[in-house]
């Protein structure tokens, strides 16, 4: 059913935007409805959730996401952020270590041996930039929903249904909270394998380009923010980070870990995130 996956992928576009890209500006705060209406709310979700269970990429990413489930029971894992800080972390510390890379890890590839155990990616921005290396790529990858349009099924790429319920995911079959950042939903797939301990390198948690949280702006010739300068560049569109977002579903994080005696260790060199406790990458591989 052709039209299934169309409406699907408009239905996707649209909760994006309008739960995890919120306008923040005067003119978009002063669009909002003046009321709460659960009713409202409920029903917009409920409707995506059917749409997307009618897909047939439903089911067939349900059932990928499910052999991944408890696949590393207690383990531990990293997960390999974008920050420029990324390029002061040894990465060869990491052979052997199950690896969550993000985004467009891919630009590190020309200059590093190291690659990534599975790659993420939530941002329909990033995902359409990024998609003729997704499209190529055998490495595992974990993709939104909404990036069906640019990214081709194939055995190694599972599909994830994205929700504005306000709760982390333990099991990420059904739905996962996008957590205003793709390290929030690293941290929930992590979780999903059976990962109790893990490890952030990269997560500086600080970018160059100031304004609004979530704007969509155009970049310049180079990015400084990210690990390469090629990240966001040329022209292309990308959205300002929500930092306060992130650090409210990274406290998330850091509770459904704990309550579950796993952890989360910042072992990035530098950066301003302060929310999880800081280790050395190479006394936290140790431990």
């Amino acid at each position: 059913m052709p039209w299934v996956g169309q409406l699907s992928a408009l239905v996707s576009t649209f909760y994006m935007s309008s739960n995890h890209n919120p306008d923040h500006t005067l003119q978009g705060v002063r669009a909002q409805r003046p009321t709460i209406n659960p009713y409202r709310y409920a029903l917009r979700q409920v409707i995506d959730r059917m749409i997307w269970d009618l897909g047939t990429e439903s089911f067939r990413s349900r059932k990928k996401l499910h052999n991944w489930k408890d696949r590393f029971p207690g383990k531990g894992a990293v997960i390999a952020c974008n920050g420029p800080s990324l390029l002061r972390t040894d990465l060869s510390l990491l052979d052997g270590v199950f690896t969550f890379g993000l985004n467009k890890i891919n630009l590190l590839f020309e200059k590093n041996k190291f690659r990534p155990s599975c790659i993420v990616a939530v941002n329909p921005l990033v995902i359409e930039q990024n998609a003729d290396f997704y499209n190529e790529t055998e490495l595992p990858l974990f993709i939104d929903g909404v990036g069906r349009t640019h990214i081709r099924s194939r055995s190694n790429v599972a599909f994830l249904h994205s929700s504005s319920q306000p709760k982390l995911a333990r099991d990420c079959t059904i739905s996962i909270n996008q957590g205003y950042t793709v390290t929030t939903v690293a941290l929930q797939l992590a979780f999903h394998m059976g990962f109790r301990k893990v490890a952030l390198v990269g997560c500086d948690h600080n970018f160059a380009t100031k304004g609004p949280a979530n704007k969509v702006v155009v970049s310049g010739s180079e990015d400084a923010s990210h690990f390469d300068p090629r990240y966001f560049s040329g022209g292309q569109k990308w959205q300002l980070p929500d930092l306060a977002g992130s650090e409210f579903f990274y406290s998330m994080a850091q509770d459904m870990f704990c309550a579950h005696g796993g952890s989360i260790t910042n072992c990035t060199d530098g950066g301003k995130l302060e929310i999880f406790p800081r280790e050395n990458l190479t006394s936290w591989l140790a431990r």
